[in-house]
């Protein structure tokens, strides 16, 4: 299945689906248009029942260069920036409460809200080349949107460091930033994504839905909150006739 606009091409195969920035003319940056078409997508391969994994890739020499400021300078009310600001928030939630597991393959430099939208994705992988950044400090305006998921993937002192100097940081050291769960050689960066893809999509579906769902929730709360939250995940996961019939042939194996 292929399905292609303006802004996202979207394919897939073997149930991963393909969702790639088409503007590398526009250094794919999240103009309100990128924005739509991106959830809107998501969306849909979310709901395919074919589809098990999400990859976020793009198009040229960029990943995502962030919102796209000139569209932002040809508005100057306080409304605008709100509902923009708001769409982006949204598009992030849509990523994160997906119930498939979205991956972000990087071929390039991802900065400001490119780099949060890699720190939103559940994995990402990198080409070794490739820069990470939130660097709106730059030009006087602080990163704060980007903030909050870099904040929830970094150290806090790191991401601070990051967003108060607008230093950019190198794929290897992303890795050591906890951004990216791995940084290659750009030949290799599809067999990675794709390995990667393929192990997940390999999975009982309504368990990885599951986990996934789980796992970030978890994160919010106390500890012994968490484990009452995770144990009544691995309630209902045990009650899954599929999880049962893959316990049972393990045990008759072993």
């Amino acid at each position: 299945m292929s399905n292609t606009n303006d802004y996202v091409l979207s394919e897939s195969a073997g149930h991963v689906a393909t969702l790639t920035f088409n503007r590398p003319d526009k250094a794919n940056a999240l103009s309100e248009e990128m924005m739509d078409a991106l959830e809107m997508l998501l969306n849909e391969a979310d709901s395919d029942p074919a589809v098990r994994v999400i990859v976020i890739a793009a198009k040229g020499k960029i990943f995502c260069g962030g919102h796209d400021l000139a569209q932002m300078r040809s508005h100057d009310e306080d409304a605008y920036f709100s509902a923009l600001f708001a769409r982006c928030s949204k598009l992030m939630g849509a990523i994160r409460n997906a119930r498939r597991p979205v991956i972000a393959r990087v071929q390039g430099a991802a900065v400001a809200a490119g780099c949060q939208l890699v720190a939103t994705c559940d994995l990402a992988y990198a080409a070794d080349h490739a820069k990470f950044g939130v660097n709106g400090i730059n030009l006087g305006l602080f990163c704060s949107t980007p903030s909050v998921a870099l904040s929830r993937a970094v150290q806090p002192r790191q991401a601070l460091e990051l967003l108060l100097t607008g230093k950019l940081v190198t794929a290897p050291r992303a890795v050591e930033l906890g951004l990216l769960n791995a940084a290659v050689p750009a030949n290799e960066l599809d067999d990675v994504v794709s390995n990667a893809a393929r192990a997940i999509a390999d999975k009982l579906p309504e368990a990885v839905a599951l986990g996934k769902d789980l796992f970030w929730k978890q994160l919010a709360l106390s500890v012994d909150a968490a484990y009452k939250s995770a144990g009544a995940a691995m309630v209902v996961n045990m009650a899954n006739k599929d999880t049962q019939a893959l316990i049972d042939g393990f045990i008759a194996k072993h």
